[in-house]
């Protein structure tokens, strides 16, 4: 497989599309940000930005002309958008497509309930999977990175309130769980470009680092020099807090899935090996370091 120079981005300004420019950037790939028609974002001065209508084909195809891959980094309310670009990607001879994945592994989850609220996700996948067998020179990659750490420690998803100094400590607290910080996934997305041939139609798992909410929350005391209240939660219950908000329609009940996902006793869906970081050329980042860049920001 000839190496990937050019690169469309398309979500460059959502929560994760900034990292993944710069990753892109920084890895030397010639990028172009596929931008909304009314979007007012802007963009450092090396990217070419071309403005596109997202429900037409030839506006695409028009976009996608001479470019090498297609990263995606959509939220997931445009995931449904993704299948449109995809025919554009193929109708113009793009070799590489990489959806937005990005959070856990959503093969693993299919059958599952908050596989159940990824349905979009897996079903673009299998698309992919589908557009692949019938051409050969065409190919994609699934990146699983698990939780956004530096994003959902603000959020509140890993349970640990920094302002209150309060802890919601989920079954045990010693569950092991991999995550990954907005930049490493930039890196990451680059790497994969960088390795097309061993990294063609495959789903990959990739993460900053694999801990566990007590080994977070012992070093989040020392860093802030405080004894956090602990609460213990059951996922037990978690999920029975979700199934009442599915009930409604309620798909915020996903928040309360995935601390089940990670953080349940037993559930097993931390990395099991690493490996992809040394395949994609990539370091693991170290836990303290990013701990005491989101307690001080």
């Amino acid at each position: 497989m000839s190496a990937i120079k050019k690169v469309a981005l398309i979500g460059a300004s959502g929560n994760l599309g900034p990292k993944v420019l710069s990753g892109l950037v920084e890895g030397g790939f010639q990028v172009t940000v596929l931008s909304r028609q009314e979007s007012s974002a802007t963009f450092p001065s090396e990217v070419t930005v071309k403005k596109v209508d997202f429900s037409s084909l030839d506006s695409l195809k028009d976009a996608l002309q001479g470019q090498d891959a297609v990263v995606s980094a959509a939220a997931s309310a445009a995931i449904g958008a993704q299948k449109l670009v995809i025919d554009a990607a193929v109708a113009t001879q793009v070799k590489r497509f990489i959806p937005s994945e990005f959070g856990i592994h959503t093969r693993e989850a299919q059958g599952t309930k908050i596989g159940k609220i990824l349905t979009g996700k897996i079903q673009i996948t299998d698309y992919l999977i589908e557009v692949s067998k019938k051409h050969g020179w065409f190919s994609w990659t699934g990146i699983a990175v698990g939780p956004f750490f530096d994003w959902n420690f603000s959020g509140g998803l890993l349970g640990i309130d920094v302002k209150n100094k309060t802890a919601k400590i989920f079954d045990s607290g010693n569950e092991r769980f991999s995550a990954s910080t907005l930049g490493f996934v930039g890196k990451a997305v680059a790497g994969v470009l960088k390795n097309p041939e061993a990294t063609a139609n495959k789903y990959i798992e990739v993460a900053s680092f694999t801990t566990t909410q007590r080994e977070v929350l012992k070093l989040v005391e020392e860093q802030t020099g405080a004894s956090y209240t602990v609460t213990n939660v059951q996922t037990s219950e978690l999920e029975k807090i979700a199934d009442e908000k599915l009930a409604k329609g309620d798909w915020s009940a996903f928040i309360e899935l995935l601390q089940q996902h990670e953080f349940g006793d037993g559930k097993g869906n931390a990395v099991k090996e690493n490996a992809a970081v040394t395949q994609l050329g990539l370091k693991e980042e170290d836990l303290k370091t990013e701990i005491k860049k989101v307690v001080s920001a």
